[in-house]
């Protein structure tokens, strides 16, 4: 090879290795203070260690080569000079042959060049020309490895002159390749904390800041204006991308439409507007109200307008968009969370009128909103301190008179009060609870119904846990599913998850995916409150439906009401076409149980039979059950 790394040993006076190994603890210490530090990056490191490296060795040049496996090849990362530190980057862009290299950095922790000599042919012409132009005679190597992967070598330079190197000093080399590599790894960590921070703050779909982000901001801001004098004002937009129709097929998916809302939405924040999504159907902007409140209502006016000016390719995709604004100030909210509910109260009665129309907040209302966050918090409290209960409402069999399944319904125990989920459960969904709380009750659910006591026929009890919008939309139901079943042991024929019709009419596709994800586990699929939606016939051929629950409100008027009567005969008739089950909620009269089944409705649900009732008394009740029937 005519570039030649020549071992050639060459006297040189010894070191005084005390002196010596005092300067190397040292360096190292400071080293690990400076890579350390809360601000140092990569590249700061590899400066800091570079320096320091060629002041400990006593060595004109110190480079950082980062090895490309890919390439075969070392590029340089950053090149320290002591006599020309400012035109330390000069060396950027240099690329070494791996080549040179390979047979000595293997399995090597420093290895050494006592003599460089340079022949002057084409060979190897990268090497030769880095080691011409920089006047290099002695090399020693500190590849830089992390679990077993050569990252890239540390190379000490000394120039113009032979040297032999000591074993203190081939030792603290490789240290310095070792510091080389730790830098490599803190500044992989700090990005994957920052990638972990990042997704905590943001939503996966759009990119946008996600609530926290939203309140956190504010928080910053209200505490720490910009300017004196400045307030703050929020303008939140409530998104119904649905429309309330069921859409065709190949039309874009609910989150489809969000994002782009979201884009025509972020085209109109800037430097001084910030945008988020605080909502599944929410956005929200951030500004200073300083110009005053006309520009803000602006704002809000260009946003609805961006949302009502897309075109979309299906006529049946007509998404609406109303506005809500909240200002900060004096007499007004300081604090982040309730400036950010007023702006969706003020949206929230906006979209009781115009389609694109907007509301300021009403101060007024402020003590109802401040209310409002206490019972929020009061909620988050309880949950966290296991004051939620699962209660059953038993479904009755009204051919063989007998219990067949229970419906869980969620509770909160507040000291001496028992309060049902209708006073509370919206709240629930609009805090971020949802996730958590549904998790929690179909866990519950499902270690309950394993203690349940066999019905009289012998066979077992089937439990109904109501799914929200939230949970079905959001990833890892299926996980969640199948993780309840394996810490609770129930056979996963003995479940049956609840879902409303708007739930699955919103995107049908990823319906139909989740559906049939949940028959390969085994579960089955009821439709709640059937009949009060917008269904399509159409898709519930395609959907894999088990049940259907036919809504109290047509129940509640038979026998007499015959509108009420004919939609529930329609329903049976399909349902039986399509070979689901039926069940009829609020069954409160004996009247309306000899009409449902007359229909042919045989499974039922209702105070007539009985109301919903804690774990305790159910197994009591299927107990007693069992044993009138053993007698």
């Amino acid at each position: 090879m005519s570039t030649r790394l020549r071992l050639t040993p060459v006297a040189l006076p010894p070191e005084d290795v005390p002196a010596a190994a005092e300067r190397f603890t040292r360096t190292l210490v400071g080293l690990t203070r400076t890579v350390w530090h809360p601000d140092c990056t990569f590249d700061s490191a590899l400066a800091a260690i570079c320096a320091a490296a060629a002041d400990a060795l006593q060595v004109e040049r110190v480079t950082a080569w980062r090895h490309d496996a890919g390439a075969g090849q070392l590029r340089c990362l950053f090149a320290y000079d002591r006599d020309a530190p400012a035109a330390a980057a000069a060396d950027r862009e240099a690329v070494l042959p791996l080549a040179e290299y390979a047979e000595a950095l293997a399995d090597v922790r420093t290895f050494e060049t006592v003599e460089v000599e340079v022949a002057d042919t084409e060979a190897a012409p990268g090497l030769r020309v880095y080691l011409q132009d920089h006047r290099i005679r002695a090399l020693l190597y500190a590849p830089a490895y992390l679990d077993g992967e050569l990252l890239g070598v540390l190379c000490h330079e000394s120039v113009e002159r032979v040297r032999r190197w000591t074993r203190e000093e081939i030792t603290f080399a490789g240290s310095m390749g070792d510091y080389m590599a730790m830098a490599h790894e803190i500044a992989r960590r700090r990005r994957a904390e920052a990638e972990v921070e990042h997704l905590r703050l943001h939503d996966a779909d759009t990119g946008l800041g996600n609530r926290d982000y939203c309140v956190e901001l504010l928080r910053q801001r209200l505490d720490n204006p910009r300017h004196a004098g400045e307030s703050l004002a929020v303008v939140n937009l409530l998104i119904d991308a649905s429309g309330g129709v069921a859409w065709p097929a190949g039309a874009p998916t609910v989150e489809q439409v969000t994002a782009r809302i979201a884009q025509a939405l972020r085209v109109l924040a800037g430097d001084h507007v910030d945008l988020a999504r605080v909502r599944a159907d929410g956005f929200a902007y951030v500004l200073a109200s300083g110009s005053g409140q006309r520009s803000v209502i602006g704002l809000a006016e260009r946003a609805l307008a961006a949302v009502r000016g897309l075109v979309w390719s299906h006529p049946e995709v007509d998404p609406s968009a109303c506005a809500g604004i909240a200002f900060a100030g004096p007499g007004a909210a300081s604090d982040a969370r309730v400036l950010l509910r007023q702006a969706e109260e003020a949206a929230t009665h906006a979209r009781g009128g115009d389609k694109f129309g907007y509301e300021v907040f009403d101060p007024t209302h402020h003590d109802t909103l401040v209310e409002a966050l206490r019972f929020e918090r009061a909620l988050r409290e309880a949950f966290a301190a296991g004051r939620f209960e699962v209660h059953y409402q038993p479904e009755f069999d009204a051919h063989s008179g007998q219990w067949v399944a229970a419906e869980s319904l969620l509770r909160w125990r507040d000291g001496e009060r028992l309060v049902v989920a209708g006073e509370f459960i919206g709240v629930v969904e609009s805090s971020g609870l949802m996730l958590p709380v549904g998790r929690w009750v179909l866990r519950q659910a499902c270690r309950d119904a394993v203690l349940w006591p066999p019905l009289p026929d012998g066979a077992p009890a089937a439990v109904r846990v109501n799914v929200s919008a939230r949970q079905f939309d959001a990833d890892g139901l299926l996980e969640d599913v199948t993780a309840a079943l394996a810490d609770s042991g129930l056979d996963p024929r003995r479940l049956c998850l609840e879902l409303t019709e708007s739930t699955l009419m919103r995107d049908i596709e990823h319906a139909l995916a989740v559906l049939q994800g949940l028959k390969a586990i085994g579960v089955q699929v009821a439709i709640d409150d059937f009949g009060t939606g917008y269904a399509s016939l159409v898709y519930l051929r395609r959907l894999p439906v088990d049940v259907l629950k036919i809504d109290r409100s047509f129940v509640a008027g038979m026998p007499d009401a015959v509108t009420d009567t004919a939609i529930v005969r329609a329903v049976v008739g399909l349902a039986g076409s399509l070979g689901i089950d039926v069940i009829a909620e609020g069954v409160e009269h004996l009247a309306q149980q000899q009409a449902l089944q007359a229909i042919g409705v045989r499974r039922m649900q209702g105070w007539l039979y009985g109301k919903a009732m804690d774990q305790a008394r159910l197994c009591a009740l299927l107990g007693a059950a069992q044993g009138a029937n053993a007698a």
